[in-house]
C-alpha cells in the first residue's frame, strides 16, 4: 500500500510498497478517507520531542470506512463509515475500566513511536484497529469533518477537566452518564464563569467553542498572531489580546473582576503562556495543562501557592467522541473555518514543510491517500 513515512528528521518518504496490515482477532481494516497533520505531528517531525522516532508513518486524527473483519467482530460491517479514538487501550486494566482509557497503562497512539512502542498511523491507505476505539459517523458528515473528531474530543475533554472532575472520579455531565455522552441534557450541566484561553491554535480555538458550547458566559483569547485572535473572536471569544501586551496578565484580571477568570486554559506548553495562564486565574481557580511542546518549564511557584490555584494536566481525550461527532455534525462547534486545506497524501511532505515553516496561518491541512 501507500504510505506517508518520516524516515529523517523533516524528511519523508512517499513509499508505494508499505506494507499492508491485516485485521487481527478483534479488529477491523479501515481504509483511510481522510487523516490532519496534527500540531504534534509538526512538533515531532524534527526529532526534539522524542516521540516520532524514525522511520515511523505518523497520523491520528483520521476517518474511513471499514473494508474487512477480523475474527470475532460482530458489531461492525464492511461498509461502515468510522472515526476512531487515537489511543489503542486494553480495555481491561483498572484505568481503563474506571473510565480513563487515555491513562491504560500499555497505551499506544496511533503514529506514534517515543521509543517504549512503534504504532504506525494513518499517513497510509489502510490501517487495522481493535473494534473497541471504533466510532460510526454519520452519513451526512464527510470524511474531512469526520477527521476534527479527535482534536475536538481533546477539546472537550480539557473543559470536562475544568466542570469539577478530581482524579479518580467520572465526570457526570448529566443524569446517569459518565463523560462524554450525547445526551440533549448535556450543555444545561455546565459551570458557567470566565475562562481566558492562552493559545488560539486548533486546539485553542476548539476549545473556546467548546467552552461556550458548554454554556460558560465569556472566553478570553490569547496569542501571538491577530489573524488568529481575529478567527477567535468570530468563533465567540469575547474579547482578544495578542500575547506582547504589556501587563496583560493585570488587565485580564481586572476585566474578569479584578481578581481573574475562573477557569484558563494553556494550550501551547511553553513558559511564558503557563506563566500567563496561572497569573490570569482568581484566587482558588482552576488552571488546565493542554499544551505539550517543551518537556520543561519554568513554574510562578508563589503565584499557585498564595493564590491556592489547582492545576490540572489534560491528556487526550476518554470517552468525549461521541459528544465531539455531534458537535460537529449540527455545528455547535464549527470546524469548517479551522479546515485550511484538503490535499493529496503524496503530496504530504511539502504540506507538512509549509506548516513547519509557519508562515501562512495555516491551521488543519487534511491529507487524503
Amino acid at each position: 500500500m501507500k504510505a506517508l513515512v518520516l524516515t529523517a528528521p523533516c524528511e519523508f518518504n512517499y513509499d508505494t510498497e508499505f506494507p499492508t496490515p491485516e485485521a487481527g482477532p478483534g479488529e477491523v481494516l479501515i481504509d483511510i478517507k481522510a487523516c490532519g497533520i496534527c500540531g504534534s505531528d509538526i512538533h515531532g517531525m524534527d526529532g526534539r520531542s522524542g516521540r516520532r522516532q524514525m522511520p515511523i508513518v505518523m497520523g491520528h486524527e483520521a476517518a474511513g470506512e471499514i473494508v474487512a473483519g477480523g475474527e470475532g467482530v460482530v458489531d461492525w460491517k464492511v461498509g461502515e463509515r468510522v472515526t476512531f479514538d487515537s489511543t489503542e487501550y486494553c480495555g481491561e486494566g483498572e484505568e481503563c475500566r474506571a473510565g480513563y482509557v487515555n491513562l491504560c497503562a500499555t497505551r499506544k497512539v496511533l503514529g506514534v513511536s517515543p521509543g517504549t512502542y512503534r504504532r504506525h498511523g494513518c499517513f497510509a491507505e489502510k490501517i487495522a484497529l481493535p473494534e473497541r476505539i471504533l466510532y460510526s459517523i454519520p452519513d451526512d458528515l464527510s470524511y474531512e469533518e469526520a477527521a476534527f473528531a479527535e482534536p475536538v474530543s481533546i477539546a472537550l475533554h480539557a473543559v470536562n477537566l475544568a466542570e469539577g472532575v478530581e482524579v479518580g472520579e467520572a465526570f457526570t455531565c448529566c443524569s446517569g452518564c459518565e463523560g462524554g455522552c450525547d445526551s440533549e441534557q448535556h450543555e444545561e450541566e455546565t459551570l458557567g464563569g470566565t475562562a481566558v484561553v492562552v493559545g488560539a491554535g486548533l486546539i485553542g480555538l476548539l476549545v473556546i467553542q467548546a467552552l461556550l458550547a458548554r454554556g460558560w458566559d465569556r472566553v478570553i483569547a490569547v496569542d501571538l498572531d491577530d489573524r488568529r485572535l481575529e478567527l477567535a473572536k468570530k468563533l465567540g471569544a469575547e474579547s482578544a489580546f495578542n500575547a506582547k501586551t504589556e501587563n496583560l496578565a493585570a488587565q485580564i484580571r481586572e476585566i474578569c473582576g479584578g481578581d481573574g477568570a475562573d477557569a484558563t486554559f494553556e494550550v501551547v506548553g511553553a513558559g511564558a503562556p503557563l506563566d500567563l495562564a496561572i497569573r490570569s486565574a482568581r484566587k482558588g481557580g482552576l488552571v488546565i495543562l493542554v499544551g505539550n511542546l517543551q518537556p520543561n518549564t519554568p513554574f510562578p511557584l508563589q503565584e499557585v501557592v498564595t493564590r491556592q490555584l489547582t492545576i490540572r494536566g489534560s491528556c487526550s481525550c476518554a470517552g468525549e467522541y461521541p459528544e465531539a461527532i455531534r458537535r460537529i455534525q449540527d455545528g455547535s462547534i464549527n470546524v469548517k473555518p479551522l479546515l485550511s486545506a484538503v490535499e493529496n497524501l503524496e503530496d504530504g511532505a511539502g504540506w507538512f514543510k509549509r506548516l513547519y515553516d509557519n508562515q501562512e496561518g495555516l491551521l488543519k491541512v487534511v491529507l487524503k491517500p
